[in-house]
């Protein structure tokens, strides 16, 4: 029983709470109304210089004197077009920089914050200040203060890293120390506060509550307001040159890597483009999945690409890439094939350094000897031996490169190729082609001539001149595509040595013929591509991209220790941000835990750091406690306080799976569940089921390899296609000995797993695969 005097206190800490509740709204409305005139102020000022810029440019030669009658008018002419072209260029930087402000002022208004720290800087008099923070900044011009800070600005980062007590933060130039008398987080929606309350270390249980406790969108979120103190150590880390993120599925690499990208363009703004950054994706629907990130935190989109598109992009028209899904789909599928053992040792091997070695061996053996060339052809014919381009080689100087030879080959083979055109000008082909000209070229030819002066005081009847004149043109155009051909190195017969490395290593007959076969028909399997390009480049020289500062690269176990070899070969300037977790390393060429623990190896261990993600916020608890058991990883993986049903495991005849499927859907749909994935193990067995369900579930969706988006419903997905993704409600759809049985399936099970956010459901026919937890 509470005494008196307990009631009393308890009374006085509510009437505090409310005062401080009706004191933040009135805050909040403070600044809604504030944004909502600036928003008014910036639309007519935009529109207003959107006028001037139109006007500008539809009366830009009215307003410039143009005269080119002496140097002096010239001068004055350009002078004018100069000055009405800085006007015009003003007036377009006024109005990006307007449109800018506008977007940060829109995004703010519903919300204008959602954190605040008090902070009392040491030896300040004037005591704490509140600082408030949004997802950008909001300087009021009368005042004179910040009403709210950019979450990246350096006086932020104490939110994310402090509880009250003592606290620091860097600046560029220094480091600020003082103490925090208050952290209070907020949930504002249409300008109203929902929720207030003051929080310690981390970001408090109730905000992650309520934003993880909401159904799976079709587009990831930049949630800044649940930045955990670990994450933001990745976001703000400047320091290294190689960051390698390792977390559990579900701990927020992703978001984290998405809100370091904004952090450095805020940070380096001036010195760091959006165009300068690449973000390597696990598949298209995962760069659809993570598009509108960086726009809702104010910035433009980096380059997001797969590493098959980089591959397809560097091959062009020369090979089709054969993808990593096929590959994948083999691996899973063709276990009876003869000759299935020799092929998954060859690609492991292709995908290994030990193989990058072998290419350096072979390359270097090429410098002294054993070069193979194409011969160079002219209208069918051998103008210049192959044997003849291998004897020029040879006689440059041995110490130079093999690429920069090939530089000075180049040179001589196209000044040969000048001298053989002049030859060729005299052949019976040549007149031939004369006959057959066009009147306009001998007009054209007629006046060109008649300007150099070679008729003076003859008429166009000089046969020799005229002749010479369009023999010339003649010749040069069908010596055009040599000479491009020429500088584009095709006479160096890279498909040949290549053949010729790999017939030295010690594949078996049946592996090597499959890698020949596809080459044969313009198709270079996935394991060879990286491995063909390093070789290539190793011989021509590599293609380096030295205007990208910085490489993001997700689900990191899926490279092999040879693509990260060949990517910092191609992005020699570049820091990187690498993120995987090697329990969900499921492809052919990945070694369970030695990629990223190679990745190291390719940077200076002074400017390389690692950080360990371990808490999955993702799932709740009951279904991180199961996924955990799967692969033995209960002491390595902290569950997040959020809870639901238990897993539901599920035993059920054949011929009955299907319907108990579409019931649990239905089931799902009812539970207001708006993302469900149905996840089959291989894209053919997706597509098999997809089928069957489809007339009992019309609008079911199959994901595939070629889907460049998904949005909330129903699918069908494969397992590794829905890496990175997560969905309200997972059902795995045969999770029997029969699918899930080798060491490596128990990764690919995990991964199913683990993609599910509130409910997980798992159906086996006959046996259970061996990876249930009991």
């Amino acid at each position: 029983m509470k005494s008196n005097s307990d009631e009393i206190i308890l009374d006085e800490q509510q009437n505090a709470s409310n005062t401080d509740w009706i004191k933040e709204q009135d805050r909040v409305e403070m600044v809604t109304k504030l944004l909502q005139r600036l928003i008014a102020e910036r639309v007519d000022e935009a529109g207003f210089i959107k006028e001037d810029i139109v006007a500008i440019r539809r009366h830009f030669w009215d307003d410039v004197t143009v005269n080119f009658e002496d140097a002096a008018e010239t001068a004055e002419t350009l002078a004018s077009m100069k000055q009405q072209a800085e006007v015009l260029s003003e007036r377009e930087r006024s109005h990006r920089h307007m449109e800018k402000q506008l977007k940060t002022y829109q995004r703010l208004v519903d919300s204008p914050y959602f954190g605040r720290v008090d902070f009392v800087e040491d030896g300040d008099p004037a005591g704490a200040e509140a600082i408030y923070l949004g997802v950008g900044s909001l300087y009021d011009e009368q005042s004179g203060e910040y009403l709210v800070y950019d979450w990246r600005a350096p006086i932020s980062s104490l939110y994310y890293d402090y509880g009250p007590g003592a606290v620091l933060y860097k600046t560029p130039e220094t480091t600020i120390q003082g103490e925090m008398t208050l952290k209070r987080q907020y949930i504002i929606q249409q300008s109203q506060i929902k929720s207030m309350f003051d929080a310690g270390v981390t970001i408090g249980d109730e905000m992650l509550q309520q934003v993880l406790g909401k159904n799976a969108s079709a587009k990831m979120k930049s949630i800044v307001a649940t930045i955990q103190q670990e994450q933001n150590k990745i976001i703000r880390n400047e320091q290294a040159r190689l960051l390698v993120v390792e977390g559990a599925a579900g701990s927020g690499k992703t978001s984290a890597a998405l809100q370091r990208a904004a952090y450095l363009l805020y940070r380096h703004r001036g010195h760091l483009a959006a165009d300068q950054i690449v973000f390597f994706s696990p598949n298209p629907i995962f760069n659809s999945y993570i598009a509108t990130v960086l726009p809702e935190l104010g910035e433009e989109n980096v380059e997001q690409t797969t590493y098959q598109q980089y591959l397809e992009h560097r091959f062009a028209r020369q090979y089709t890439v054969i993808d990593l899904f096929s590959q994948m789909e083999y691996a899973l599928t063709a276990h009876q094939e003869v000759g299935y053992d020799d092929i998954m040792e060859m690609v492991a091997y292709k995908s290994s350094y030990a193989f990058m070695q072998r290419i350096n061996d072979y390359v270097d053996d090429r410098s002294k000897q054993g070069m193979l060339f194409r011969a160079i052809k002219f209208r069918g014919e051998v103008i210049i031996s192959k044997e003849y381009i291998a004897e020029q080689f040879y006689a440059l100087d041995p110490t130079i490169s093999i690429a920069n030879r090939l530089k000075l080959l180049v040179t001589q083979l196209l000044k040969q190729i000048t001298q053989i055109a002049k030859e060729e000008r005299k052949k019976s082909w040549v007149d031939e082609e004369l006959e057959l000209l066009d009147p306009d070229e001998y007009s054209e030819a007629y006046e060109k001539l008649q300007n150099k002066g070679s008729y003076q005081s003859q008429s166009f009847d000089d046969f020799n001149s005229e002749r010479d004149y369009l023999a010339t043109r003649i010749v040069s155009r069908y010596f055009k595509k040599t000479r491009r051909l020429i500088k584009m190195l095709r006479f160096v017969h890279i498909d040949a040595m290549y053949r010729q490395l790999l017939q030295q290593c010690n594949f078996s007959d049946y592996a090597l013929q499959h890698t020949l076969t596809n080459m044969n028909q313009r198709m270079i399997p996935y394991e060879d591509a990286t491995a063909y390009l390093y070789f290539k480049e190793k011989l021509t020289g590599f293609h380096t991209n030295t205007l990208i500062k910085h490489v993001f690269i997700d689900e990191a176990q899926d490279y092999s220790v040879f693509q990260f070899h060949y990517l910092k070969r191609i992005f020699p300037n570049s820091k990187w941000t690498v993120l995987g977790d090697p329990n969900q390393t499921i492809y052919m060429h990945s070694h369970h835990h030695s990629e990223l623990d190679a990745l190291a190896s390719l940077f200076d261990e002074q400017h390389s750091e690692r950080i360990r993600l371990s808490k999955s916020y993702r799932s709740t608890h009951e279904i991180v406690t199961f996924t955990s058991k799967i692969i033995g990883a209960e002491q390595l993986v902290e569950p997040f306080d959020r809870h639901g049903p238990e897993p539901q495991i599920m035993q059920v005849e054949q011929g009955q799976l299907l319907d108990d499927i579409v019931r649990t859907v239905q089931q799902m749909q009812q539970a207001a569940h708006t993302s469900i994935a149905i996840i089959g193990k291989t894209a053919e067995e997706s597509k098999q089921l997809y089928e069957q369900l489809l007339p009992q579930l019309p609008s079911l969706t199959l994901i595939d390899k070629e889907t460049a988006s998904f949005d909330k419903g129903i699918a069908v997905i494969p397992v590794y296609l829905a890496k990175g993704v997560e969905f309200d409600t997972v059902i795995v759809h045969n999770a029997s000995a029969e699918y899930y049985s080798k060491e490596a399936d128990k990764w690919l099970f995990y991964t199913a797993c683990t993609r599910a956010m509130h409910e997980l459901s798992i159906f086996y026919t006959g046996t259970k695969t061996p990876f249930m937890p009991m």
